[in-house]
């Protein structure tokens, strides 16, 4: 692989990008540039040209980025369109499509381009085009980090507690608000939000107006990004265990403790938590984070078993599992910004369950978010 530091402009991007492809594709097809010459408002850096095994040819406009970001891909896309609309000749000949080519695209660039039917290659590998005349179908996935990141401290997910608390709050507040505000609301240090702010509007989850105040969160697609590095399946070993009685039973039990205060903080999540909000099935076991895992055990006078376990239970590393929680018949249960996280975690149904509550968080979000 050439070097980072070989690696600097976009004609070498352009040039690697397509030696991969060309590597990609299938036999008798080619891929070559000519130099962007055509009339009208296109001035990219290359129209790439398809060839087929019977010398059909497909063109695509091709943009060349060093680096993207998520937020920078709808102008660029749609500048791109522009171009060819407005080179687009009078006959009925097919038009070509755009191309998104840089040095490494992130998976939820890869995603964003992917759901819009956009072209796109990257000098790792990743490579996707599709066209209808000469039709083509190519997908092929390469590196899944950046290879040329420089040294610093990564910022690449969203990992530990203070990620957990900023998450949850852009979640849980609506903007606007500046990212000091956003601290408080978080509880999160200075650097740590500034930080994860960075990234999460790196990956377009966030606006932010020019004075850097947050405007908008995607908090859905921000969550469900959440989820690969959090969840309660994720946040430690969870201790298995009976409750005899079943699940009801235990739930009387939970309510029963909030007056006590001896057992320190627990809530309840996932499916035993989604009837304050959207019922879709019933659980068939009880995921619970508890502050003293042992005292919560001994309360509810739960056997340790290694199957046939209905209760789960595992320690709140990260504290904010029990921001904003709420009461389900007198038991404490997650916020549902969390309950959705854990269910995109959990084996079985869990997924379907999280998108059930995800479409209910969106036709309803003046009912959870303050």
């Amino acid at each position: 692989m050439t070097t980072a530091a070989a690696l600097t402009s976009e004609a070498e991007i352009l040039c690697i990008a397509l030696g991969e492809l060309n590597k990609r594709l299938p036999t008798a097809w080619d891929a070559r540039t000519q130099r962007a010459i055509t009339p009208g408002r296109f001035r990219g850096d290359a129209v790439v040209i398809l060839t087929g095994p019977r010398n059909q040819q497909g063109r695509l406009y091709a943009e060349v980025r060093r680096s993207l970001v998520t937020k920078d891909l709808d102008p660029l896309v749609a500048g791109i369109n522009l171009a060819i609309a407005d080179t687009a000749p009078s006959s009925n000949s097919t038009l070509p499509r755009p191309l998104v080519v840089a040095r490494y695209l992130a998976p939820p660039l890869r995603a964003w381009l992917a759901e819009r039917n956009v072209p796109y290659a990257d000098a790792t590998g990743n490579v996707r085009i599709s066209l209808d005349e000469p039709a083509l179908f190519l997908r092929d996935v390469g590196a899944q980090k950046d290879p040329w990141r420089g040294p610093g401290r990564p910022r690449g997910n969203l990992t530990g507690p203070s990620a957990a608390r900023i998450v949850r709050a852009l979640a849980d507040y609506e903007p606007p608000y500046t990212v000091p505000q956003l601290m408080k609301l978080a509880g999160t240090p200075s650097g740590n939000t500034y930080r994860a702010v960075e990234f999460i509007e790196e990956q377009g989850f966030l606006t932010r107006s020019a004075d850097g105040r947050v405007q908008e969160v995607q908090w859905r697609a921000l969550l469900e990004r959440w989820s690969q590095d959090f969840g309660f399946a994720k946040s430690g070993a969870a201790a298995t265990f009976l409750a005899p009685r079943g699940l009801p039973d235990l739930m009387q039990r939970l309510a029963k403790l909030k007056s006590t205060k001896t057992t320190g903080r627990y809530a309840v999540t996932a499916s035993l938590a989604t009837p304050k909000w959207e019922a879709y099935a019933p659980a068939k076991n009880a995921m619970i984070y508890a502050e003293r895992v042992q005292d919560i055990v001994d309360a509810l006078n739960l056997r340790a078993v290694d199957a046939g376990a209905n209760v789960l239970i595992t320690s709140a590393r990260a504290d904010a599992v029990f921001e904003r929680t709420q009461e389900l018949d007198g038991v404490t249960i997650v916020a549902p910004s969390q309950a959705v996280v854990d269910l995109l975690t959990a084996p079985g149904r869990g997924a379907e369950q999280a998108r059930a509550l995800l479409d209910w968080m969106e036709k309803n979000e003046s009912a959870w978010r303050r």
